[in-house]
């Protein structure tokens, strides 16, 4: 539908989810959620980067585990983090004997996942494939910023990258929960060069999308319970309402974003969360939760990304960013309908 938009007839379904939760984010609104609060960020490794990479790990097998598959029956992975050349999503992709496919969004990876797998399962080419990530605080802080021995004071406009991981299993059927389109985002770059405000940085891009989505899709703020953004934290939140408000869109009284909500008090944590892991462990452990639950129907999950590196903003470059998003919604049902379908084909 338009440009940048796709509506998927076969309705792939999130046939169950993984994720895992660092200590300090387990404490927030995910940790009853997440299945498994870690109590050490660590994870009993010895470098934050092989904590990071365990986490995914845990994460693709906790989610293929729970969708009642075994590992033999997944026919792709598609997977990225924040750490250059992708290497937790690379190296936990040893742990699988399955294809993968690296991507990388920044912030947005887990909304990018799910698109590409719904297009591939929606054509038919493949039958299940799990879209994951994560990140860790401590390894994104030294590369993207400073040295933790150093000990940085963090200014107001900061968020804490989230450390944790989520993934899912998409499926052809087996779920009443549906990805329904997906509209993918272009770079959007307000000439942000501060590495501390990924809120401000973001929030254009996120803007950029969602009307994109709404305007090709013909739909009003109101047709979703949530317009879910990933990791603009509290400032950049605000930020994303007035400037869809300013298009004459107001989405103030359904949207929500993962790094505004996910730890438990938002002013020891200065604007919040970010991080690819910030709406991979919301969206798959406390939001999913609502959806089969019938709690929440309709949610508009846009994941953004910050595509920096510090090469770039060493050099005084600015922040280019992206949205992409993915409607998920719960359609009653169709899992037993598909089922029906399928014992009548053979």
């Amino acid at each position: 539908m338009g440009l940048h938009t796709v509506t998927f007839k076969n309705k792939p379904c999130i046939l169950s989810t993984g994720t895992i939760a660092g200590p300090k984010e387990s404490q927030g609104i995910v940790g009853k959620y997440v299945d498994c609060p870690l109590q050490d960020d660590t994870f009993g490794e010895d470098t934050y980067e092989k904590a990071e990479c365990k986490m995914l790990s845990f994460a693709i097998s906790k989610a293929i585990e729970k969708s009642g598959f075994d590992r033999g029956n997944i026919d792709l992975m598609v997977s990225g983090d924040l750490l250059n050349q992708i290497i937790s999503a690379s190296f936990a992709a040893r742990d699988f004997d399955f294809p993968f496919v690296g991507v990388y969004g920044a912030c947005s990876t887990m909304a990018e996942a799910f698109a590409l797998a719904a297009c591939l399962i929606d054509a038919g080419y493949m039958k299940r494939i799990v879209a994951a990530t994560g990140s860790h605080f401590s390894s994104a802080e030294r590369q993207y910023r400073f040295p933790l021995e150093q000990g940085t004071t963090r200014p107001p406009q900061s968020q804490w990258t989230v450390t944790g991981a989520g993934g899912a299993v998409i499926a052809d059927r087996g779920s009443d929960v549906c990805i329904t389109s997906a509209t993918f985002g272009k770079v959007v770059d307000f000439g942000v060069t501060d590495v501390n405000n990924m809120g401000a940085a973001m929030a254009p891009a996120a803007c950029s999308t969602i009307l994109r989505h709404l305007q090709e899709r013909k739909l009003e703020p109101g047709y979703y319970d949530l317009i879910v953004t990933g990791d603009l934290g509290a400032l950049g939140s605000r930020i994303v309402k007035d400037l869809t408000w300013e298009k004459g869109v107001d989405i103030s009284s359904n949207h929500i974003d993962c790094g505004e909500i996910i730890y438990k008090v938002i002013e020891d944590e200065f604007q919040g969360g970010s991080g690819a892991g910030c709406s991979a462990v919301v969206f798959n452990s406390y939001l999913y939760h609502e959806l089969q639950s019938g709690k929440l129907n309709k949610i508009l999950l846009v994941a953004t990304g910050a595509l920096l590196s510090t090469v770039s903003s060493g050099q005084g470059e600015s922040i280019p960013c992206i949205a992409h998003a993915v409607s998920i919604e719960r359609i009653k049902g169709v899992a037993h309908a598909r089922k029906e379908r399928v014992e009548k084909e053979r």
